[in-house]
């Protein structure tokens, strides 16, 4: 499962979460953070759905590195089945297997009705040591000496009938694997779920977990964000960066820019070592902030530019109320 901190001990409230979350730069209002503490106080999964781009896959990283626990990470996908979320046999190391046991049965004139030799191999053969363990069955293992974080991301990319096949890590943190018997956590995974809500999760799933919509934030919390996550930008141009970006979500965007697209952007502009915003500046990196084309065009404006100063303008203006 790779390196991590010292495991340390939970937070003690709703304010400990904030206050430690923030700690790590991850700057979490009250309604998360209580969502969050909530999910570790009663061991429930916590599941996030919202806009791409506003943390929620970050909030599973950061609770890592707050707890000191691994990891586990599994990236839901069209097609994604129990062979590439939980665990497959090896099929390969177990035709071996029985290769090797044919070969040394007749080096040593075994009968060819020794049955008991042949039902401990076939026994043998559905062992662990066969068993090819991914993100969940890894998450759940009994031998795990913390309990891991697990991050379920993306769940609404994964097909429907995948998420049926959720519901028992879900309730009870085990997996029955029919030809070994079930597997249960003896220490229950942390258990984020994600969606950027491209279709509905299933009420099934909803049921089993705590739920919490990350919407943008407001230009002081995305200001914050910005200033720990890039503290290189000039104090001026952080505030016109958050000020535009939130003047684009105002707009009918196919696509409107998240919490990753603005630092994305940020960290752009201090590497052309800008101190503050202009027009032209602003048209030059608008792919950072806007993936579709028609979105760049309608941000651009007829004749070109026009929007973009416009818009300018008036985040240069609203830039100065964030100073204060």
């Amino acid at each position: 499962m790779g390196a991590f901190l010292s495991e340390t001990s939970l937070p003690t409230g709703i304010t400990d979460t904030q206050d430690r979350l923030a700690a790590l730069d991850y700057v979490a209002d009250r309604q998360l953070a209580t969502c969050v503490f909530l999910a570790l106080k009663l061991q429930r999964p916590l599941l996030l759905e919202g806009e791409p781009g506003t943390g929620k896959t970050e909030i599973a990283r950061t609770l890592a590195q707050m707890l000191g626990r691994p990891l586990i990470r599994l990236q839901c996908y069209e097609g994604l089945d129990l062979a590439g979320a939980a665990y497959e046999w090896n099929y390969g190391r177990q035709m071996m297997e029985i290769r090797l046991a044919e070969l040394a049965g007749g080096a040593t004139g075994a009968a060819a009705d020794d049955r008991p030799r042949r039902d401990s191999l076939a026994a043998e053969l559905f062992s662990e040591r066969f068993l090819s363990k991914r993100a969940l069955l890894q998450a759940i293992d009994p031998a795990n000496a913390v309990a891991p974080v697990l991050l379920i991301d993306e769940l609404d990319r994964a097909d429907e009938a995948f998420e049926a096949f959720l519901l028992e890590v879900l309730s009870d943190y085990q997996i029955t694997i029919p030809e070994l018997g079930t597997v249960k956590a003896r220490l229950p995974p942390i258990v984020i779920l994600t969606s950027n809500r491209t279709r509905e999760i299933h009420d099934a799933v909803k049921r089993r977990c705590l739920y919490h919509w990350i919407g943008f934030p407001d230009a002081a919390r995305e200001l914050d964000i910005l200033r720990r996550r890039v503290p290189g930008a000039a104090p001026e141009l952080a505030r016109q960066v958050v000020a535009f970006v939130q003047q684009l979500r105002g707009l009918e965007l196919y696509k409107l820019p998240g919490i990753a697209e603005t630092l994305e952007w940020a960290r752009a502009l201090c590497a052309l070592d800008a101190v503050v915003l202009d027009p032209a500046l602003v048209q030059q990196t608008l792919g950072l902030l806007l993936k579709y084309q028609d979105d760049t065009l309608r941000v651009q404006g007829e004749p070109q530019g026009s929007e973009v100063a416009r818009l300018l303008a008036q985040a240069q203006m609203d830039a100065r109320s964030l100073a204060g």
